[in-house]
């Protein structure tokens, strides 16, 4: 492991976000970054933005003649966060409650190894 990055408490549901962490995961960093403005899913941005942030980690606390291509994602992980029970109006003054649910994402990059 090179470089990590981590979000806490997002306010989306981990399954949105699986779905993005699956098209990416084990993808050259780089090569991610570009697919990830096509997605058509709410996650995209997020997932993006935390794969921005472990290239920036890697670059700063890497060696100097590490490259931006030769980094991958060797692991990408998306858990469940505290689930926040809310409540709306409902029918003939009743009340019907849902779940806010939130995530926690952890992406980390390695090296190539040739």
């Amino acid at each position: 492991m090179i470089a990590k990055a981590k979000a806490f408490f997002v306010r989306i549901s981990p399954y949105k976000l699986r779905l993005v962490a699956d098209l990416v995961r084990g993808k050259n960093a780089e090569e991610a970054l570009r697919t990830i403005p096509f997605v058509n899913k709410k996650g995209a941005k997020i997932v993006g933005e935390v794969l921005k942030s472990a290239i920036a980690n890697a670059m700063n606390e890497g060696d100097a003649s590490l490259h931006e291509d030769e980094l991958f994602i060797s692991r990408i992980i998306v858990d469940g966060g505290p689930t926040m029970a809310r409540f709306k109006a409902g029918a003939q003054g009743r009340v019907k409650p849902f779940k806010h649910r939130t995530s926690h994402i952890c992406i980390e990059l390695d090296r190539k190894k040739n």
